[in-house]
């Protein structure tokens, strides 16, 4: 073993200070081999993460009546009392990396000054927006824009779980036009800046500690600068913990969406029948076609299957856009970002709100949504990042595909509120929330097939979700090991099938929004101060 010390270690040479280097006085701390299968991991966040959540697991399978409710009120009682906090967190997050992208940090290059990219643009833009968001796109697409629509106008249903009487900012009864900006403005909200900045903050931190201090690839190493050497003890342990149960069930809620989604196209392509037993079958059946990818590994199953889900996302957006209201889409795109960008100080003020409903029942949900997912998601950015500079690395991972959601939404809601305001449509209104998007298809050309192409693209990035998830879950138990055995993967890839088969029995879609804001309220905390760190050590990095 080196005699050398972190912080020597850590000193900015510009180049990656590699683990085989004897770089082991924390490593050998959080990694160890147990078992005679002979499993990789460390045992501490291993066992007590997997040990809680079979409990989970057990428990809501055998007092389903039970827990029903109680998700309901644990989910109403975080969004109503700590919406400032998400809310505020959120703002920190986006002005965080705002403050990057200007500032002489942005010129320090990931993997040192002369690492150069592993992926092609192509390939990383795949790979990133298909495990950012893409059964939310799916599920969220036609559904969110006509509910705030809806709800601006006065209305007051409630679909699946979600009530449509949370109108942003007060809401725009009477003027169509105005209730329209301001739907487009509350979803653009939902989908832009801030949940990729949550996902940029801790990716950023990752792949600078990995790749620029030669840390183990997991998230309590991001937190080295301001605890030191404590990370590789308890504080480490609880925060790997954190990582593991968070990431676990925010997969879970977007596994329990896409099931639900996916199991209404069926029953709507072709009669089978929707209910919990279809949604758990499916949940079975494509957790299988995960366990396929995730032992392929990174560029031969979640790289190539992200590239085909990208390519299908971008043959039935630009469907949508030929066969909808085309210039209403092109001319709305720029109009939805102005209004955006008009309303988004109010949306994302925290206190004072006059539409508390709205940012109790909307915005608090997805931000601890997305920080449930920012372990998942960050690490997974962090992994495919190497060779970006920090300025390039934020405009990519928070513009860009801010403003491929912005398209997204235009078009998909956008075709739907024009569908209804000048055509009259009102099937897309009328259809249970995870049948929204496939009401909207059917008033366009070639339904049949643009529906069933829905549903493969729901399959796909439920998969594709799935994989990378379970490869990043295994990385953070194996105390940051990237190339831990396969049975591991396939270990965490079914305990995310069972989770989500737990919560749809469990309460279906209430439940699973509780879950994930449960687990993102104390995940909140761990990003809001890793961003000190992150700014910690980019201080001490030259700048290419």
């Amino acid at each position: 073993m080196s005699d050398k010390s972190h912080e020597e270690l850590m000193v900015p040479d510009g180049k990656v200070n590699p683990i085989d280097t004897d770089y082991q006085v924390g490593q050998d701390n959080i990694a160890l081999s147990i078992g005679p299968f002979g499993l990789d991991i460390h045992n501490r966040v291993f066992l007590v993460s997997g040990l809680a959540i079979i409990l989970f697991v057990a428990a809501t399978l055998i007092f389903q009546n039970q827990v029903a409710p109680l998700f309901g009120d644990v989910r109403s009682w975080l969004t109503s009392n700590l919406d400032w906090f998400f809310l505020s967190a959120g703002n920190i997050f986006v002005l965080l990396c705002l403050f990057l992208i200007v500032s002489p940090l942005g010129k320090v290059r990931l993997g040192g000054t002369e690492a150069i990219p592993d992926y092609s643009y192509l390939g990383w833009f795949s790979m990133l927006f298909a495990a950012g968001m893409g059964i939310g796109l799916m599920f969220y697409g036609v559904s969110e824009p006509l509910s705030h629509y809806a709800s601006s106008l006065g209305g007051t249903a409630s679909e699946g779980g979600v009530r449509t009487d949370w109108a942003p900012l007060g809401a725009a009864a009477g003027d169509p036009e105005a209730a329209r900006g301001l739907a487009m403005a509350a979803t653009i909200y939902h989908w832009g800046l801030h949940p990729w900045a949550i996902y940029a903050v801790l990716a950023l931190g990752l792949a600078l500690f990995s790749f620029n201090k030669g840390l183990p690839l997991t998230i309590r190493s991001v937190f080295y600068p301001l605890f030191g050497e404590a990370v590789w003890g308890w504080v480490g342990h609880v925060i790997d913990i954190l990582a593991v149960v968070a990431t676990l069930f925010g997969l879970a809620t977007s596994l329990g969406l896409g099931a639900s989604q996916a199991a209404a196209g069926l029953n709507y392509l072709f009669g089978i029948p929707t209910g919990e037993i279809t949604e758990i079958v499916l949940v079975v059946l494509i957790t299988l076609l995960a366990l396929t990818s995730v032992l392929a590994g990174l560029d031969a199953g979640v790289k190539r299957l992200s590239e085909i889900n990208m390519g299908l996302a971008i043959l039935l957006l630009l469907f949508v856009i030929v066969a909808g209201p085309t210039l209403a889409i092109l001319g709305g795109f720029f109009s939805n970002i102005g209004s955006y960008l008009e309303n988004l100080p109010a949306l994302s003020m925290p206190f004072g709100r006059e539409d508390a409903n709205f940012s109790q029942g909307w915005t608090a949900f997805y931000w601890a949504w997305w920080i449930s997912w920012s372990p998942f998601v960050g690490m997974f950015i962090a992994r495919v990042s190497r060779g970006r500079s920090v300025r390039e690395f934020i405009v990519c991972v928070l513009l860009i595909p801010s403003t491929a959601c912005v398209l997204w939404m235009t078009a998909f809601g956008g075709t739907a509120i024009s569908q209804l305001v000048n055509d009259g449509y009102t099937a897309v209104t009328e259809a249970a929330l995870p049948l929204q998007l496939f009401a909207m298809l059917d008033a366009l050309p070639l339904s049949s097939i643009t529906s069933f192409i829905g549903i493969i693209l729901v399959v796909v990035f439920f998969v594709t979700s799935s994989d990378s998830g379970s490869l990043v879950i295994d990385t953070i138990s194996a105390g940051g090991k990237v190339d831990a055995p396969k049975p591991q993967r396939v270990f965490w890839c079914t305990f995310e099938g069972l989770v989500a088969i737990a919560l749809i029995l469990g309460g279906g879609l209430v439940a699973l929004q509780a879950m994930a804001v449960s687990t993102g309220f104390p995940f909140t905390i761990v990003l809001l101060v890793a961003c000190i760190s992150v700014v910690k050590g980019l201080a001490s990095e030259p700048k290419s």
